[in-house]
């Protein structure tokens, strides 16, 4: 069983900077992709982020791209996510994921297609 946590979240205002951590109890070698997601309230969860093990390759959501950036360290087998420029909207509960499957095309960044998961932790943009 893997588990992932997360840690990193915070409040800060418009334009500011966070940088999330995903901690993985296994080598990340044995994960094919890593990814991130997040979930505001009433809204359904959201891929923003995912990384392929192997080559490092990444993909981006649209309305992430630019601003937002997943990375790895496979010494401390965790994945971050460094947030730049960050807007109102962003504001939501941010979760690690990954899995060991083969993931392709838009399913890179569907929720449905992972099967680890991180408990959360929380993003607050204020304006």
């Amino acid at each position: 069983q893997v588990q992932l946590v997360e840690s990193g979240g915070g409040s800060v205002q418009a334009g500011g900077s966070l940088r999330l951590s995903c901690a993985a109890s296994v080598s990340t070698f044995s994960l094919t992709w890593l990814a991130w997601f997040r979930q505001a309230p009433g809204k359904e969860r959201e891929g923003v982020a995912a990384l392929f093990t192997v080559s490092g390759a990444t993909v981006y959501a649209d309305s992430v791209k630019g601003r937002f950036t997943i990375s790895q360290d496979n010494a401390q087998n965790t994945v971050y996510l460094q947030m730049n420029s960050l807007k109102p909207e962003d504001t939501a509960m941010y979760y690690c994921a990954s899995t060991s499957n083969t993931v392709w095309g838009s399913h890179r960044l569907r929720a449905g297609s992972y099967i680890y998961w991180g408990q959360g932790t929380q993003v607050t943009v204020s304006s």
